[in-house]
């Protein structure tokens, strides 16, 4: 059973929610989805590891904007949205991996950008795919994109556009952690 009291879990709950307002049961939005059902299952009952491009995948589905996932309210700008320095919406999503959404409050997003900071590690980067297309520019660091099978080193002001339905997964590539912006679309 799920604790409730955490921020993964109220996304859980979010999703689920918004899965039984828009008609489907979960193995007709896992279809829709075109995951799994266990993992579809896993996102509902615990709100951990659900990647960002899953999120906005459920969004579009559900003709909502991300922010109702993410923070339970509603993007409502529709014009331009600023978001200062170090003033994105912070969403953690993976151990080490930290995430601040820089489109939070924008309505009718068409892609999701995000501020990424990759934690060093000695572990090997977790591969993943989803749909839509990926662009990522390193700020600070070093980054380490282990694209399907090989690995790409990626330093400040290095950029990469891909195809993230081949299984990738990005790690910090020193002792220093690795900054990078990535774009997600649907």
């Amino acid at each position: 059973m799920s604790d409730n009291s955490t921020p993964f879990a109220e996304l859980g709950q979010r999703i689920a929610g918004l899965r039984d307002a828009c008609g489907y049961s979960q193995e007709e939005f896992a279809a829709k989805l075109g995951i799994d059902l266990q993992t579809y299952k896993g996102f509902e009952e615990t709100g951990y590891d659900v990647p960002a491009s899953a999120l906005m995948h459920i969004a579009s589905v559900c003709h909502v904007d991300m922010a109702v996932l993410l923070t339970g309210g509603t993007g409502h700008l529709d014009t331009f949205q600023v978001v200062r320095a170090g003033h994105g919406q912070v969403v953690d999503r993976f151990p080490g991996y930290h995430f601040q959404d820089l489109a939070y409050n924008y309505a009718h997003k068409v892609m999701q950008p995000l501020l990424v900071t990759l934690d060093p590690t000695d572990e090997p980067a977790e591969l993943v795919t989803h749909g839509g297309q990926e662009f990522n520019y390193v700020t600070q660091g070093t980054m380490i994109l282990v694209f399907a099978d090989r690995e790409i080193e990626l330093n400040v002001g290095d950029s990469v556009y891909f195809n993230p339905q081949i299984p990738h997964g990005q790690r910090c590539g020193g002792s220093e952690p690795a900054v990078f912006v990535t774009m997600i679309t649907e």
